[in-house]
């Protein structure tokens, strides 16, 4: 639901995706699940109604973050390119993806994370659509892409490390 962030936009999505899929049921040739043909249908109907979401914020309302932004200017890196600062110890992290709690902060990080950042992050590691079709969905280049990648992967890193691994074991 973080893709969307709205439980009833959510219910709209798989409403659109299974009138679809009966629409288009003759498509279905069987050379897969029907599970994997639904879900590449949600994947594009998630992607649309972002779009038309995007297109119809008004001006001036960004979500609450600077995605498009300089990056800070100290950087969790060294010239090197390494942590400035490493994490402290995560503990198993086999158990915290068993954990609904883990879970329940994950979704949150990703909801107060930009709108277009959080979907970037969605679309290549849970949905885990390739750079090229990410970049044609969404009109934007590789590097922006790149770039997009890294400040949610830097801003989910510093959320969990902080309302996550850190609480449990701060």
């Amino acid at each position: 639901m973080f893709h969307l962030r709205d439980a009833a936009q959510a219910e709209d999505v798989v409403q659109d995706t299974l009138m679809a899929a009966l629409a288009h049921r003759g498509q279905f040739a069987g050379r897969s699940q029907l599970r994997t043909w639904l879900t590449g249908i949600l994947k594009h109907k998630i992607v649309d109604h972002v779009r038309r979401r995007e297109r119809e914020r008004p001006a001036g309302l960004d979500g609450g973050g600077d995605e498009e932004g300089p990056a800070d200017a100290a950087g969790p890196f060294t010239a090197a390119g390494r942590w400035t600062e490493m994490p402290g110890t995560w503990g198993r992290p086999e158990e915290a993806l068993e954990s609904a709690q883990f879970w329940r902060v994950y979704d949150e990080c990703c909801r107060i994370m930009p709108a277009r950042l959080a979907l970037v992050f969605s679309m290549r590691e849970v949905m885990q659509m390739d750079s090229e079709e990410i970049c044609k969905e969404l009109g934007i280049s590789a590097s922006n892409l790149h770039v997009m990648l890294f400040r949610a992967r830097i801003r989910l890193r510093a959320c969990m490390t902080r309302n996550w691994f850190e609480a449990r074991h701060g």
